[in-house]
């Protein structure tokens, strides 16, 4: 099979790594395609991945509607003349488009139910919607879905992530850090560019936080775009990384991951590393489910996430393991039920 995956931001990357190398062993033809945007192309190209990029992402709605529409041209361009079995994606505004228009059969998957305006795109053209047990099937059903094609799994779409990972534990020499303090928190902004977002690029909500704990630990902060490094330029006490870097040894060394994101802290909940969410908008599904487990915590009250911090540090890194399905397994079957 010749099989096309659209990659459009950073964590899906590690989400279609071991996909790809997989589907690459059983024979067959992946062609990848991403965009500009954030560290996509810088990653795979440390994986080892081959790939096309057609496109960039925009900021203003206005540039995210014309850079989306140009892409999806230039998507069906590339595309039409690949001879393509199946096409997948996770949250790629312009695939399910250009597969629709194409009739290439497509496999989606899905983790973020606030998405409306990008899920409204994409969910009432999608041949197969993967998504998580803990989301709640009319919020995509509202937004298009077909909920005869939807597969549901337990767990969260960071279980491929971690799957066959070999942590350094010479991370912070290899960065050359110097920390000079017992503990380690890294901490991760919000995602400003986001659609589903509503925030300001120049400030964060992390900036009071640091404030509060760099006297009590290394202060480790991870921008996710050189304008988000902009915030923090200036603040002498705080080790201020620059991607691409070994995320997951980063965060099983360290001691806490204050995150206002969320693939991350999701990440860092999996691996057995202590979080707290401080993530400003609607609280995703997803979230939901490693907070129930235990192994998440959230709080927007500075006082309580200080006082919160201050407890984990004191703490072990005992965290429980969780049992979930094979994400990977149910993507691979059903890119392998379509053909069969």
């Amino acid at each position: 099979m010749k099989i096309w995956i659209d990659i459009v931001n950073t964590p899906h990357v590690h989400f279609f790594h071991n996909i790809i190398k997989q589907l690459e062993k059983d024979g067959h033809e992946v062609i990848i395609t991403t965009r500009k945007f954030s560290d996509i192309q810088d990653l795979l190209d440390i994986l080892g991945l081959n790939y096309t990029s057609i496109g960039k992402h925009g900021v203003t709605l206005k540039e995210k509607l014309l850079n989306s529409t140009k892409r999806a041209y230039e998507l069906s361009e590339f595309i039409i003349n690949q001879d393509i079995d199946i096409a997948i994606a996770k949250h790629s505004i312009e695939m399910p488009r250009v597969a629709f228009g194409l009739k290439i059969p497509n496999i989606f998957i899905l983790d973020n139910e606030h998405a409306i305006a990008a899920n409204k795109l994409t969910l009432p053209l999608v041949d197969n919607l993967i998504i998580p047990e803990i989301l709640n099937v009319w919020d995509v059903i509202k937004a298009g879905a077909d909920p005869n094609k939807i597969i549901r799994y337990n767990g969260t779409c960071e279980i491929t992530h971690i799957d066959n990972i070999t942590y350094n534990d010479n991370i912070f020499e290899e960065l050359e850090l110097n920390l000079k303090k017992d503990k380690t928190i890294l901490m991760r902004p919000e995602p400003s560019l986001a659609s589903y977002l509503d925030a300001d690029c120049t400030k964060s909500v992390l900036t009071p936080i640091i404030e509060s704990l760099k006297d009590q630990a290394n202060i480790l902060v991870l921008p996710r775009f050189k304008e988000q490094s902009q915030i923090f330029k200036n603040d002498t006490d705080i080790y201020l990384l620059k991607t691409p870097l070994d995320t997951f040894s980063l965060m099983k060394k360290c001691d806490l991951i204050i995150g206002a994101g969320g693939t991350m802290n999701r990440e860092a909940a999996l691996i057995g590393t202590p979080v707290i969410s401080c993530y400003p908008g609607k609280q995703l599904a997803v979230d939901k489910y490693y907070e129930k487990k235990g192994l998440l915590n959230r709080s927007l009250n500075l006082n309580e996430i200080i006082e919160l911090s201050e407890k984990l540090l004191k703490k072990s890194n005992d965290n429980n393991k969780i049992k979930t399905d094979d994400l990977k397994q149910i993507v691979l079957d059903t890119i392998y039920s379509i053909k069969s």
